[in-house]
């Protein structure tokens, strides 16, 4: 048989099937005929999939296929990690629950992974106590725009307003442990306000020195994952412009609007060098990449005011541009058109 192509999705159908078999192994689909079953699995692990079917008999069959192609390879199932389940009993998936409600299949974030999340925002003020707001923010912020990035794509509105509620708490509890002497209100009016200019929001944790604030995960706009083409994989060469179209128009980075307009304003690269300022061509697949993915673009991009040189020797500040860390304090010398 054939290696297992790694691609985020492998599907044959669009209709819902009805049994789930999810094992912790790394299989291999087999050349032929269109087929009625569907299987998805994620490129940062090697040995994870669901293999999607409509009947259980049929999901009994696949499993029977896959274990005699994992035996010659010294390779065997998981078994207390291997399940045959109803779309309407669901399962949790790379900190996803999938599950059919009311005809509907329905992908949010896990309780696992809900709980996990918790923990670690728990964990991190902990830590933060005797520290400055502007701490709280550099330590937050990538926690919570690389979780929401990771879950933009599923059902994850509920999610993140209970996820905001709960650090809105956190942060309260923090600043009354900084000021066990101030009131509840000059608590309030020192560390929430409507930090966010584009928002209507007074609750916004931030610091009043810097104007730098807490992100909110319901900020995140939820933007739903386009389908891959049955059978394409990144590794087929011959799909390199399918691919390269499908990273242009999918979900955009998890930076803020203005950056975002900026970006697209100059067409992704740096007025001062011309190189990409963001390399998509492996975006992160967990949060915790996500997480990274955040803390090491935030030091490598700044915005600036350039200033343009015209062709008669005289300088004019240019507007606000996205421009590298590295490139932060040259000037623009090309003549504007």
């Amino acid at each position: 048989m054939p290696s297992w192509p790694s691609s985020t999705a492998y599907e044959h159908r669009q209709d819902q099937p009805d049994y789930a078999a999810r094992n912790n192994q790394k299989p291999a689909p087999t050349k032929g005929s269109r087929s009625t079953r569907g299987i998805i699995r994620c490129p940062a692990y090697a040995d994870d999939l669901v293999a999607l079917c409509h009947t259980r008999d049929e999901a009994e069959q696949v499993k029977a296929r896959l274990a005699g192609w994992l035996a010659p390879r010294g390779l065997a199932f998981n078994e207390d990690k291997t399940r045959v389940v109803t779309l309407d009993e669901g399962f949790d998936f790379l900190g996803f629950t999938v599950r059919r409600q009311s005809s509907k299949l329905l992908i949010k974030p896990s309780k696992a992974a809900l709980s996990r999340i918790r923990e670690r925002l728990r964990t991190e003020m902990r830590a933060l106590k005797g520290a400055n707001a502007a701490m709280v923010l550099v330590r937050l912020n990538p926690i919570i725009r690389g979780w929401a990035a990771y879950y933009r794509t599923v059902v994850s509105s509920e999610v993140f307003s209970a996820l905001d509620t709960y650090l809105w708490r956190l942060t309260y509890k923090w600043a009354k442990f900084g000021h066990p002497n101030k009131s509840r209100h000059w608590v309030m009016n020192r560390y929430f306000g409507e930090f966010n200019r584009f928002r209507r929001d007074r609750w916004v944790f931030g610091d009043r020195d810097s104007g730098a604030y807490r992100t909110k995960f319901a900020w995140t706009n939820i933007v739903r994952h386009r389908m891959v083409k049955g059978g394409s994989s990144p590794d087929d060469p011959g799909l390199a412009q399918y691919w390269a179209d499908r990273r242009r128009k999918g979900v955009p980075p998890p930076m803020d609007q203005l950056s975002l307009r900026l970006l697209k304003m100059q067409a992704g690269r740096c007025p001062c060098c011309k190189d990409l300022l963001l390399h998509t061509d492996h975006p992160p697949q967990t949060p915790t990449q996500w997480e990274q993915w955040v803390r090491v673009t935030g030091k490598a991009l700044r915005k600036q005011s350039l200033v343009y040189r015209k062709r008669d020797g005289s300088d004019e500040t240019s507007s606000l541009r996205l421009v590298h860390a590295r490139c932060r304090g040259s000037q623009y010398a090309a003549a504007p058109a």
